[in-house]
């Protein structure tokens, strides 16, 4: 196979909207068909999807063979950092504390807060995980609060599910903005005014995703009896999260809007408890994950530790308050660090030193991303930036071994536990590193800007189907930053040749984005791999996807009203 000097991107192979559609589908579906039946292992789903893609990408879109290896190649690094380096570092730092007995204290402190398993779940999987979206995101919140609920002793489908659930409406702002800014970055749009516009969507749905989530657990009359701290749970958040992105800045809303919501949920917490306490840690109804961890043998319920750690308990008595404090301390760390290392300050200390730009030969630069997805044909760069130091995975790593040897652990066993944490993901990884390589070659070789194109031929429909491919592209590549780089551009063009908003649609094609969070695959492999439920991936997904469909119609329903019906349009802003 000989390289090319440059190869421009085909969108209708067929000269057939609706067969170049379907080809450009058949990837995704294979995938997403593999992984819900629950009869192919989530790594063999990736790889054998790869494989479908790369011949859809070679052999329908034309894309000459090397490129398409190097594409995947490029995508591999990818999702093996930062998003793998994540997973690792979390889980290393997640088993070091079951070992000590540290999580049993955690356990105890958090029931101590309150016993009922629905506050449980406001307090952990939606308020503290928005915390790690907006610090770290990439998979955080979901690894974090997983394990969390997990050793929470919640099963595994209800915590895999329900942390997927909750990460939702803050991930528009994760990992310090960067959503945002890649979407900036395409658009030409100021970041405070996208920031802004986001923030006049998503609020709506930070005060639906608590009622949202309490009613998936607990049912409907589980979820009603609990209102009032539901409400001051999203509608603290929302409120954060409105204020601090329209009059601050579009970086720091997760981390300011989550701190309020936990503050006021706990404060709220002091003078109000349920009447009845829910103790049920399984979703209502027929819970297939009770008692059952890693590809189905039988555990006791709560003792799901990722590699079948032994779980150590407090042999039954209260843990004392300097034990409780010392249990919060691999956590907080953990949050201080991960914030820190989530700064614009400290990347621009570290990264100038401690990085390694790899520019991947005979791929950047080399693909051209033409019109109609573009205005003006151009290139796309294929730099692998290794910027080591500053990845959130690094400073996970380091609060790892800082709270190892405050726990009194040799360095010879944190060396020990690391393999063990390695050789007990290592399928996980393969997983995340296949899926990326995926997501990575279908956006070089253009089959995703097809699927983007079909969205966009919608009409008057446009702010819908628009937010749906929001939906869609963080469906595809597992990351709302990816998806606002992916279609944000599109977004500009096809809103200003309908005459609707630029910065709506484009804010609209983040916000949609968000829903598609819970269902893309690498997503859904952390959460499995978080509460040692791997190997049930197709169970995450059949219980996460008409959720994410739901709500993904639903912001898409609110951008419909905000491009044609007042008082919702009065909330746009307009370029």
């Amino acid at each position: 196979m000989n390289t090319v000097t440059t190869w421009n991107q085909v969108y209708d192979p067929f000269g057939n909207a609706w067969l170049s559609t379907l080809a450009a589908s058949l990837p995704v579906i294979a995938l997403l068909g593999m992984i819900a039946s629950g009869k192919v292992q989530a790594h063999i789903a990736a790889v054998l999807s790869l494989v479908l893609a790369f011949c859809v990408a070679v052999f329908l879109f034309g894309m000459p063979g090397d490129l398409a290896l190097r594409a995947s190649g490029y995508g591999v690094a990818l999702g093996l950092f930062p998003i793998g380096w994540i997973i690792l570092n979390v889980i290393f730092l997640y088993r070091l504390t079951v070992e000590k007995g540290w999580f049993a204290t955690l356990q105890q402190s958090v029931a101590g807060i309150t016993t009922d398993r629905r506050l449980q779940l406001l307090l952990v999987a939606f308020a503290f995980g928005a915390f790690f979206e907006g610090a770290g995101g990439f998979g955080t919140p979901v690894a974090v609060t997983g394990a969390i609920l997990i050793g929470l002793g919640f099963s595994p489908l209800a915590a895999s599910g329900l942390s997927l659930i909750a990460n939702t409406a803050p991930v528009a702002y994760g990992a310090l903005g960067a959503p945002i800014q890649g979407l900036a970055s395409v658009t030409g749009y100021d970041p405070y005014i996208l920031g802004a516009m986001i923030g006049r969507q998503l609020p709506f749905f930070s005060i639906i995703v608590p009622f949202w989530l309490i009613w998936v657990f607990a049912g409907f009359r589980g979820m009603i009896k609990i209102w009032p701290p539901i409400l001051v749970c999203g509608g603290s958040f929302a409120a954060a999260q409105f204020l601090i992105s329209n009059y601050v800045n579009p970086w720091i809303v997760d981390i300011g809007a989550s701190l309020i919501s936990m503050a006021a949920l706990v404060a709220f917490l002091k003078v109000w408890q349920p009447k009845e306490i829910w103790t049920s840690p399984a979703l209502r109804g027929n819970d297939p994950s009770i008692g059952y961890v890693n590809g189905g043998r039988p555990v006791s319920l709560g003792a799901a530790v990722p590699g079948d750690l032994p779980k150590v308990d407090l042999g039954g008595r209260t843990a004392t308050s300097r034990e409780i404090a010392m249990a919060w301390v691999p956590w907080i760390i953990l949050s201080v660090i991960v914030a820190i290392w989530g700064t614009g300050w400290f990347k621009s200390l570290v990264n100038p030193i401690f990085t390694w730009k790899y520019e991947v030969p005979g791929l950047h630069n080399v693909i051209m991303k033409v019109p109609p997805v573009v205005a003006k044909a151009h290139p796309e760069a294929a730099v692998f930036a290794f910027t080591y130091m500053s990845y959130t995975g690094t400073g996970v790593l380091f609060a790892a071994i800082i709270s190892g040897l405050i726990m009194r652990f040799s360095p010879w066993r944190l060396v020990t536990a690391y393999i063990e944490t390695i050789w007990v993901l290592r399928y996980s990884l393969i997983t995340i590193a296949a899926m990326l390589a995926l997501g990575v070659l279908t956006r070089y070789a253009g089959v995703d800007a097809t699927l983007g194109l079909a969205f966009a031929g919608t009409g008057i429909l446009y702010p819908f189907f628009g937010t749906l491919l929001g939906w869609l592209g963080v469906a595809l590549t597992g990351s709302d930053t990816a998806s606002n780089v992916l279609f944000g551009g599109l977004q500009k063009i096809t809103s200003e040749q309908l005459g609707l908003s630029g910065i709506l649609m484009a804010s609209a094609n983040s916000s949609g984005g968000v829903m598609g969070k819970m269902i893309d695959a690498q997503s859904i492999v952390v959460a499995s791999t978080a509460t040692g439920y791997f190997g049930q991936e197709g169970k995450i997904l059949r219980f996460v996807f008409w959720h994410s469909i739901v709500l993904a119609c639903l912001v898409g329903g609110l951008v419909m009203l905000q491009a044609y019906v007042h008082p919702f349009s009065a909330m746009v802003i307009h370029p």
